[in-house]
């Protein structure tokens, strides 16, 4: 029995979150065979705490059933890497990867869906960070439940402040809840720069951006500037949410930001009392506009008031109740944005010398 047979073995499991198998996949670190013992170590590129030991099963069984082998022992960790932003755009310190939620227009659900996505993606084991890009009305401070103002170290640089293990920037740690911000374009799209920019951010593999709704000028300037490795479009299965949705989705295009897929909020809603299932606003609006620019769509959310009554007070579906339904939908979700960040083209800019010409 050599490395070659056992790579073999590798090439036909299969990992079912992503399709394709473990050696396709880049997952396997290392290999030893000794005598007729087996040592496995792999190595995924998107974070899957709940599902590592069912992984970690599948393959010991494919190798466990090689003719005359032994021991079989296969450990699984996540490596999560940097991937490929717009051209020209440099990646912030101290963050690997930035997902930015987006919707063609408010009130559809997205900041919501970007807390809940954060939360999922930390429970699943990575390092994340939230930035509120929503200046003129940031909201994360009380979905995520969070108070007070950020310090600073060395009065250059700001600590993000944290709940449930995520952690997190907004202009609404800064500003009193009732202040409006009466700024023109120009001044938020700084504003956003030095929230993101200066904040020392704490190896975060993926920045969740909640942005701000729209298609506008801001919108345009923040995804020029702000290094981001894909987009997640929000909306609502109703005509006038997904024509605004077709706009977000393409502006995101234009600037060469990828695009994730698209999340259907209020797909459905479930009588409490009598368990009616009822397409309130539509029906696989989603879904038709992801066939038709050929997009994920990566999952529908229900018309649920405990999606709501949990966001308002701090604690998200996927803290508040993590083994309901809701909250597994929320994982699924944020376990394809990870798979489908994973399988982008790694960043090496970093592994570049830096060059610099001078006259001697």
């Amino acid at each position: 029995m050599t490395e070659d047979d056992v790579t073999a073995v590798l090439k036909t499991v299969t990992d079912p979150n992503t399709g394709r198998d473990f050696v396709t996949e880049k997952a396997v670190r290392k290999v030893v065979v000794s005598g007729s013992d087996i040592a496995v170590d792999l190595a995924i590129g998107y974070p899957a705490k709940s599902q590592h030991e069912s992984l970690r099963k599948l393959v010991q069984g494919a190798l466990a059933a090689m003719p005359g082998v032994g021991k079989v022992s296969v450990s699984l960790t996540t490596r999560i890497v940097s991937h490929a932003v717009q051209r020209g755009v440099k990646l912030v310190p101290g963050v690997k990867n930035i997902v930015a939620v987006a919707s063609g227009k408010g009130g559809v659900g997205k900041s919501t869906t970007a807390a809940n996505l954060a939360l999922a993606l930390a429970a699943e084991g990575a390092t994340v960070g939230v930035l509120d890009a929503d200046i003129y009305g940031p909201s994360q401070p009380t979905m995520l439940g969070i108070s007070g103002r950020p310090e600073s170290t060395d009065g250059k640089t700001l600590e993000p402040l944290e709940a449930y293990g995520v952690q997190a920037m907004s202009i609404g740690f800064m500003i009193d809840p009732d202040t409006p911000m009466v700024w023109r374009g120009p001044m938020v799209t700084q504003a956003l720069e030095q929230l993101l920019k200066d904040t020392r951010w704490r190896e975060v593999d993926f920045l969740v951006v909640d942005m701000p709704p729209g298609t506008g000028d801001i919108q345009l300037t923040l995804a020029q500037k702000v290094p981001v490795t894909g987009a997640v479009i929000v909306t609502t299965p109703q005509d006038i949410a997904l024509i605004d949705a077709r706009k977000g989705l393409r502006m995101f295009e234009k600037v060469g930001v990828p695009i994730v897929g698209v999340v259907e909020n209020m797909s459905i809603h479930v009588c409490t009392n009598c368990g009616h299932a009822e397409h309130i606003f539509g029906e696989g609006g989603a879904q038709k506009l992801c066939e038709d620019y050929h997009v994920p769509y990566l999952g529908g959310l229900p018309l649920d008031i405990r999606i709501r009554e949990q966001a308002d007070s701090g604690r998200p579906t996927v803290v508040a109740d993590p083994d309901s339904k809701v909250a597994q939908i929320y994982r699924d979700i944020a376990r394809k944005v990870a798979i489908s960040v994973a399988e982008k083209a790694a960043d090496f800019s970093a592994k570049f010398p830096s060059i610099k010409i001078q006259n001697t």
